[in-house]
């Protein structure tokens, strides 16, 4: 798409102009909102339901991946977009094109009839309408932001639900501590549909299991009811139907293996479906999710910099994120690594970076630029130092990457890390 504004992006802008004087998790507004579009929630094809606080965007591209494979249509909801508000619906398989898009917006805009709502919440409402109105086999729906009262658990009747490893964000909504936290998450989970219960905390796991046994859902745990290890050829996964030796996922990081066997374990509690062994391995090869440890290829950082370096990109940007980095930059020992990082003002800097420390040669900070909302890049610095890296300020990507060029005397590694919203400036400035 070209960087000219679209219809679709005016309205987007007007849709902002609704927010609640107060932001509030609620269900109301988006109930109010659905009932005038005729509830089109209710008329979805079976739907996995996916929350979690890391992961849940990993876990929901693996299933896309595997059900496309097997020759299903799947619609797809995901949050934050990275360039163009499209990639958050997936309609059938491919995103939604521009005349969609404008028509659903503008329908949910009158339907609102200028009423407070969230833009989270109207968009959502935008693609459950979408979804509604276009044949596919399945819809996949990840959660925005906790659960209970997330915009998207306006789904009364999942096929699945699951929850990726929960960790400490968003705690000014969701709470101080993993089990408050967890209670929320838990909130996605319904009568009589299985939950798919991804790695976690015994005090995450210990609220889940009292909510489901509450609710009525049936618990599908890692490393009880199923498990997916490494394996010699990959990884092997067991559950309750499924014995599969099967290649590692397309997505890079040890962290994956669990993710993708969440995504399997979703997919065996699929009532009725059949997906052959080779589908499953064609969609774990072909899985797609940009921003997550993304290899850099082309474009213009990567032609600035010199022979032998590599340019990764993650969108992670909590502490549960930050170990998750750690593990893949501890094998990162055949060259030096460097950070550029750019955060959110709601996130923990110090502990997001305190867990990549010990491999991090320098770090260099940006402010993210379009963002509402940024952590200064001397802020960045002060928490880096305060873990013990090495820190300075840069005025943007490009000029962080001309720094670590210049004073690192053999080819290295760079991580662009800390936010979506800075992966998306790469990736819409960088390609």
């Amino acid at each position: 798409m070209s960087d000219a504004p679209l219809g679709s992006d005016r309205v987007l802008a007007r849709l902002t102009q609704l927010h609640p004087k107060r932001i509030d998790l609620s269900l109301g507004r988006i109930e109010r909102l659905l009932a005038a579009l005729g509830n089109p929630q209710d008329r979805l094809p079976p739907v996995i339901h996916v929350a979690g606080t890391n992961g849940k965007g990993s876990t929901v591209a693996t299933a896309r991946a595997c059900l496309e494979a097997a020759g299903f249509r799947v619609h797809v909801y995901t949050s934050p977009h990275l360039v163009r508000f499209h990639e958050r619906i997936r309609l059938a398989g491919t995103l939604i094109d521009e005349d969609a898009l404008l028509a659903v917006l503008e329908e949910c805009e009158r339907a609102n009839a200028g009423r407070p709502i969230t833009f989270f919440e109207i968009t959502t409402a935008a693609a459950l309408l979408a979804f509604a109105r276009m044949p596919a086999d399945f819809t996949l729906l990840e959660v925005g932001m906790g659960g209970r009262l997330d915009t998207t658990n306006v789904v009364r009747h999942p096929a699945v639900v699951a929850i990726t490893p929960i960790s400490l964000d968003h705690q000014a909504f969701l709470g101080d501590t993993i089990a408050q936290i967890a209670g929320e998450k838990a909130g996605i989970l319904k009568a009589g549909a299985p939950a798919v219960i991804g790695p976690q905390q015994a005090d995450a796991a210990a609220v889940i299991a009292m909510r489901a046994a509450a609710s009525g859902a049936p618990l599908y745990r890692w490393q009880q009811e199923w498990t997916c290890t490494p394996s010699p050829a990959g990884m092997r996964y067991e559950g309750a139907r499924w014995r599969l030796d099967l290649p590692l996922p397309a997505l890079p990081g040890a962290h994956q293996i669990a993710n993708a066997g969440t995504a399997l374990a979703c997919l065996e509690q699929l009532p009725g479906v059949a997906l052959p062994a080779p589908a499953l391995v064609r969609g774990l090869r072909d899985i797609e999710w940009p921003a997550r440890l993304q290899h850099l290829t082309r474009g213009p950082l990567v032609a600035s910099s010199p022979p032998g370096w590599e340019i990764w990109l993650d969108g992670g940007h909590n502490p549960a994120a930050g170990e998750v980095l750690a593990a893949t930059a501890s094998g990162w020992r055949d060259r030096p690594l460097h950070l550029i990082v750019g955060l959110l003002n709601t996130k923990d800097a110090a502990g997001f970076l305190a867990p990549l420390a010990p491999d991090t040669r320098s770090l260099h900070a940006v402010t993210i630029p379009g963002e509402e909302n940024p952590l200064p890049a001397p802020a960045i610095v002060a928490a880096a130092q305060s873990v013990g890296i090495s820190a300075a300020a840069s005025e943007s990507i490009e000029t962080a990457l001309r720094a670590v060029v210049a004073a690192e005397k053999m080819p290295a590694r760079v991580l662009i890390c800390g936010s979506l919203h800075l992966a998306g400036v790469v990736l819409a400035e960088n390609g």
